[in-house]
């Protein structure tokens, strides 16, 4: 896609076309932008089941302009019986990233749906589940086509994954990976996605459908319960938020990452920068990135295990501290721990201005690799984040929320302009976060360039081994020289490589027009009507 996509009445994109087509029809339905994002959500958890599933987690933001959004934390909790101990008794060190002892969370996300279908209502929103689901029910029935990331991811992940209780009926076609344009289906999926039309978001975790997913997690060998599926609950929460020149703001609070977003933004803000995609542009970003990071390594996880408020970072003073380490040349040695994940992010505007930025994830491709044979749920791997050992809000116990690289955007402008944007890809998305925003609101790029435009990656993410500067080779060999030099540790990758996120972004000016991007680096599409 090169070109921002406009119109006037609705605007929704995704990483999967399918999925933003499910929204339009939506919003063309009279529905509003938080039901036009579920309908894409279910669609996705189909067409795109190596990104993103319905046995995972979600976070939104909802708001219209000239309000502070509401967020919806569809967060999961570790099981009862998750303790260190447990992993100790297996042999493990550490918590496995595949298999059933990596799930060992609930999921959120259908909790997430059900909340955010209340605050719908409240808005004047009418349409049901049921309706919400059709084409996500007729993609898994009657088949949609593989996408090459599909394909590819799941030939590469195979070997860990081919074992893992229920991926192979799953995803495998004759014991190997299915060819890209191929026709999938996913009858069980479909059946459940239909039931939770009829039956209601509840049934999730306190009905019919619950009961059938406690027991084939137990027949998997996850510790997750039919109790802890009970106790799930998703909430509302006031978003985290700063201000920058003529710009408010907003993303979401622990256990995600969303004061990392919003700390890259404002320290970049404060370091002068007056062109992009030079020299300063970069590095001030990449130097933002390790101040912010370092800050949310040390602090976020379980909000009710952590010490101290991060909205402490998002002040003036705290944020000029940090900006003030910043050396406008040289690279602060690096790494620091990584973290890498699956995600999808997408959003819709509806004609009324009404705002959802939506983020949801089973963390790694695939998640745990556990399916789930009766409903044909992926289960998320996300607890495989928690710590067996040592002190903090990471440490695993049972009811802890883990660490989420997962968080929505949104910025409401002075002069009337209301934006919502996002991006998979764990460690990256502050960062690309960072460079769509900085590119678009502070120097001036249309949507769609910003997006477009070639990004880069401090650390790891998508199964790379190494933590370097990664550096997609469209950028200038002059700049890269320029950063090589002032010792950052450089590695260029492929143009337009996923590894870089899949982004999207919707702006409403203040007459009502919308504007619509979405990543060529993903299957999705930005479409208006």
């Amino acid at each position: 896609m090169l070109n921002t996509v406009r119109a006037r009445r609705g605007m929704v994109t995704s990483p999967h076309h399918l999925a933003s087509e499910a929204g339009l029809r939506v919003l063309r339905e009279g529905g509003n932008a938080v039901e036009a994002t579920i309908a894409m959500a279910a669609a996705l958890a189909v067409v795109y089941p190596h990104m993103t599933a319905i046995g995972g987690d979600g976070f939104w933001l909802v708001g219209a302009p000239g309000e502070e959004p509401v967020a919806i934390d569809a967060c999961s909790r570790a099981a009862a019986a998750v303790t260190p101990e447990l992993y100790f008794r297996a042999g493990l060190k550490a918590i496995p990233q595949r298999g059933p002892l990596a799930a060992n969370t609930t999921a959120g996300t259908i909790a997430g749906w059900g909340e955010a279908l209340a605050l719908s209502a409240e808005r004047g929103g009418t349409l049901p589940l049921a309706r919400l689901v059709e084409d996500a029910v007729w993609h898994a029935r009657n088949g949609f086509a593989v996408t090459a990331s599909q394909s590819e991811l799941t030939a590469q992940k195979q070997p860990e994954l081919g074992h893992v209780s229920g991926f192979a009926d799953a995803f495998l076609v004759d014991g190997a990976a299915p060819a890209t344009g191929a026709t999938m289906k996913l009858p069980a999926l479909g059946e459940t996605l239909h039931r939770l039309g009829i039956e209601g978001t509840e049934s999730f975790y306190r009905g019919a459908l619950a009961r059938e997913i406690a027991h084939d997690l137990a027949t998997a060998g996850s510790p997750v319960t039919q109790d802890d599926l009970a106790a799930c609950r998703a909430s509302r929460v006031a978003p985290l938020s700063v201000k920058l020149p003529g710009i408010q703001l907003y993303n979401f609070p622990p256990p995600t990452q969303g004061l990392a977003s919003l700390m890259i933004l404002a320290l970049f803000s404060r370091l002068g920068v007056s062109e992009a995609e030079g020299f300063a542009h970069l590095h001030g970003l990449v130097e933002a990135t390790k101040q912010a990071f370092l800050v949310r390594d040390r602090l976020v996880g379980d909000p009710d295990a952590m010490e101290g408020d991060p909205r402490y970072w998002l002040t003036d003073g705290a944020l000029d501290r940090l900006a003030a380490r910043i050396d406008p040349a040289r690279a602060l040695p690096w790494p620091a721990p990584p973290s890498a994940g699956d995600t999808v992010w997408l959003g819709a505007i509806d004609g009324n201005g009404l705002a959802a930025s939506f983020i949801q994830s089973i963390y790694f491709e695939f998640g745990s690799g556990v399916v789930l044979p009766q409903t044909g749920i992926v289960w998320q791997n996300r607890g495989s984040s928690f710590a067996l050992a040592g002190a903090g809000p990471r440490l695993l116990a049972p009811g802890r929320k883990p660490f989420h690289t997962l968080n929505p955007a949104m910025a409401q402008f002075a002069d009337g302009r209301h934006m919502v944007y996002g991006t998979m890809g764990g460690e990256g998305q502050p960062q690309t976060q960072g460079a769509l925003f900085s590119r678009y609101a502070l120097f001036g790029q249309e949507l769609q360039a910003a997006i477009t435009a070639p990004r880069w990656l401090l650390g790891r993410t998508w199964g790379a081994e190494t933590v370097t500067l990664k550096l997609e080779d469209r950028f200038p060999p002059e700049l890269v020289a320029a950063l090589r030099s002032a010792g950052h540790e450089v590695e260029t990758v492929a143009p337009f490589d996923a590894m870089m996120g899949h982004a999207g972004a919707i702006v409403r000016q203040a007459d009502g027009r919308l504007e619509g991007a979405s990543d060529p680096r993903s299957d999705g599409a930005a479409m208006g009507f």
